[in-house]
């Protein structure tokens, strides 16, 4: 990333992401980067940081989140039994009282 100090003017992730990934190819330091653009060291590195640490994050199996999805996706579906439980209770209520036969399951 050979660009004139000061010539980007916005840093973006994507941006970022590029200047950390020239940085771990061995395309420059952080050094070099942040003199090149203008910027502190510190800020470079906390960027290579950040990168590192949120791709570690990325790389779990997140066990814990899938545990989490499942028992909301569980807590979800036994709740929709039940309403439909009680649904069907209502129903025959309904046929006791009116003396009609429960509706077609296609009406």
């Amino acid at each position: 990333m050979s660009n004139e100090p000061g010539d980007i003017k916005r840093w973006t992730a994507r941006r970022k992401a590029a200047a950390v990934m020239d940085i771990l190819k061995g395309k420059t330091t952080a050094s070099e980067l942040a003199r090149s653009h203008g910027l502190a060291v510190a800020e470079v590195e906390q960027w290579f940081e950040d990168f590192v640490s949120m791709g570690t994050v990325a790389l779990r199996s997140h066990p814990r989140d899938a545990e989490a999805r499942h028992k909301a996706e569980r807590k979800e579906l036994l709740a929709k039994i039940g309403e439909l439980a009680m649904e069907k209770e209502v129903w025959a209520i309904a046929r006791d009282i009116l003396g009609k036969p429960l509706p077609d399951a296609n009406s």
